[in-house]
């Protein structure tokens, strides 16, 4: 941005965010974001603006210390806009660093949250030639079933932006859970060896640039469910379940070694449903209240970052959102 274009963007900040109390923190906050964007070469006015809009109440930012960053949003339009910009940022900074983008994906809601993705500016801006897709957990199910994250993820996105096909790795479909685990924690060692996918600087394990999740009203991530044995997983990636509480029984997921690998994690909670989820998983519960597996993600070197809507943060904490 030049730097008349920053002088008229401050003059914004404050005519939108106005002055004094947690606005005046907000004001703080949504410049020093443009000031270290700018400084890595990356803000443009478009973001700018946007970070901007989010001060007037289209996403309130709530930090807590131990668990990431909180994004709650007004509603499901508003949260799917800020979730693609911050992956599309979180691709540019990647390709820039390593000329690649190796990114995981959930199932469920969302996807749907993702297909602005497909729209402008995105289909055009993003360097879609640079991604290498993968799946933090698959049904094992065919690749043309309902229930399959693949075709989810196909119908609504993969056909509609020019993402080479030899980068999407999905599992093969034509053997067992635990064969499928196998052989896709095989086809992703073989990548780290390439570097298509970065190593842990503390672990053997993958660091993705970015792994996706949803939550389940139950708090599961990926297919990592409550009190189930995968999650004391340490040796392997890759894992299988054969009795999922959720149809269908057989799935193969990341664990969690390797899901706190990652240089970026992103956590999509919405609706009433997931409210009690979503306080269990981020706020102080103290020992006695449920372990959820959202609550195990936490990684090592890498960010997280949670986004809500505003009825499924509605139980936190000191919520302004119930």
């Amino acid at each position: 941005m030049a730097k008349d274009s920053k002088t008229s963007l401050d003059v914004f900040i404050i005519v939108i965010c106005g002055g004094g109390g947690w606005m005046e923190e907000l004001k703080t906050t949504i410049a020093d974001m443009i000031s270290s964007a700018q400084a890595v070469g990356w803000m443009t006015e478009s973001r700018a603006i946007l970070y901007v809009s989010l001060a007037r109440g289209m996403a309130l930012f709530i930090k807590h210390k131990d668990r990431g960053e909180l994004r709650v949003h007004e509603n499901l339009d508003e949260l799917s806009t800020d979730l693609v910009d911050y992956i599309a940022e979180l691709s540019e900074l990647s390709v820039k660093e390593r000329g690649i983008f190796a990114i995981a994906l959930s199932g469920g809601s969302l996807i749907s949250l993702m297909r602005k993705l497909c729209e402008a500016p995105y289909n055009k801006t993003i360097d879609w030639a640079k991604w290498y897709i993968f799946w933090a957990d698959e049904r094992v199910v065919a690749k043309s079933h309902a229930d399959s994250n693949y075709k989810l993820a196909k119908d609504n996105i993969l056909l509609k932006v020019p993402i080479v096909p030899s980068h999407v790795h999905s599992i093969n479909d034509s053997l067992s859970a635990e064969e499928a685990a196998d052989e896709y924690e095989f086809v992703i060692r073989q990548l780290v060896r390439t570097r298509v996918v970065s190593v842990s600087e503390i672990s053997d394990c993958p660091k993705f640039d970015l792994i996706l999740l949803g939550m389940g009203p139950d708090g599961h991530v990926a297919s990592l469910f409550p009190n189930h044995p995968v999650l004391d997983e340490k040796d392997e990636w890759v894992t299988f379940i054969t009795d999922s509480p959720k149809p269908p029984p057989e799935r193969i997921t990341f664990t969690l070694p390797v899901i706190n690998s990652a240089s970026n994690v992103i956590v999509v909670a919405t609706g009433s449903s997931k409210a009690e989820a979503v306080h269990l998983a981020v706020d102080d519960v103290g020992l006695d209240s449920p372990l959820l597996p959202a609550r195990m993600v936490h990684p090592a070197k890498g960010k997280l970052v949670w986004f809500f809507d505003k009825l499924a943060a509605s139980k936190l904490e000191g919520s302004q959102f119930s």
